[in-house]
């Protein structure tokens, strides 16, 4: 398999990326994304500065000392500034924010769907996987499932299925631990790296990946579809919903914008670049299924070999 990231930027991308180099600018155009974030929140009736208030003020760390691995080394990739946070998703800021930021970024995918608009990509995603997984799988694994959103979203799909939420961040941990209590759901929440999980092999019928591969560089994302190659029984699914590089509205995206989308993505080139069919290929896939399930996400689904 070829490692090198094979596309070029386009040339609106590279002048971004000489203007995020500058670190001033840099943390000019987080700031404006992040204002542009609140702003769009209570415009579509997100109260995010409530709703986060009111979770500041709870005290998390019985949450946090129930899913943490104190033992557990964070790869360097996942050290870097993420979402505008200085900390990535290692701090409570981003932790608490998450719920918000999901509905707020998702309303604008269709027209007028407002905040409603997270919960129709989350029902795209499924609607796909129970057309083209016929058989109810009963060990699902979330890989990346951060406070939990598609942890749940899963468990209401697959009432009757066994669900792990594994993730690398502590503190959305926490929340997930949280919003489980709250909700009577029992799912069993992992703090550990998805290249390296712990896991026993063969031992879920379904692995889904909801909106992390764009937030990995390409060299994670190889040795995750490893990971969940080793630990998917015969026949298996694997199902993937993410940004879809081939949208026309990454496309005709304003430089602008693409500038405070890429100064919280620092590794968007990559996932832009990414050759996936080929990438599950070479993990032991079958040949999987691009479908469009947004006008600026796609789900790709395959399966392992029997």
């Amino acid at each position: 398999m070829n490692t090198s990231v094979k596309q070029a930027p386009r040339l609106a991308s590279r002048f971004v990326n000489r203007v995020l180099a500058i670190k001033p600018l840099a943390n000019i155009a987080k700031h404006q994304a992040r204002q542009m974030m609140i702003k769009r929140a209570e415009k579509i009736g997100v109260n995010w500065l409530q709703e986060v208030q009111t979770l500041q003020a709870r005290d998390w760390q019985s949450d946090l000392a129930k899913v943490q691995n104190p033992k557990l080394s964070y790869p360097e990739y996942y050290l870097r500034s993420f979402h505008g946070y200085e900390k990535g998703d290692l701090c409570w800021e981003a932790a608490l924010e998450a719920e918000v930021a999901a509905y707020t970024v998702h309303a604008s995918i269709w027209s007028n769907a407002g905040a409603q608009g997270d919960a129709k990509l989350r029902q795209s995603y499924h609607d796909i996987l129970k057309k083209q997984i016929p058989t109810e799988p009963q060990d699902i694994l979330d890989l990346g499932c951060s406070v939990g959103m598609s942890s749940f979203a899963l468990q209401k799909v697959y009432p009757h299925a066994k669900i792990t939420g594994l993730d690398l961040s502590p503190y959305f941990l926490a929340v997930a631990h949280y919003r489980s209590q709250q909700r009577h759901a029992n799912i069993n929440w992992i703090h550990a790296t998805a290249e390296s999980t712990g896991l026993p092999n063969a031992s879920f019928d379904l692995i889904s990946i909801f909106l992390m591969c764009h937030e990995l560089p390409q060299s994670a994302t190889w040795r995750i579809f490893a990971e969940a190659r080793r630990l998917l029984r015969p026949g298996g699914h694997l199902a993937i919903m993410d940004m879809n590089p081939k949208s026309e509205m990454y496309k005709k995206m304003p430089p602008y914008i693409l500038t405070l989308l890429k100064s919280t993505e620092p590794y968007l080139d990559e996932y832009f670049a990414l050759d996936i069919e080929q990438a599950l290929l070479g993990a032991g896939f079958n040949t999987p299924t691009i479908t469009p399930n947004s006008p600026r996400h796609r789900t790709v689904i395959a399966y392992v070999k029997t």
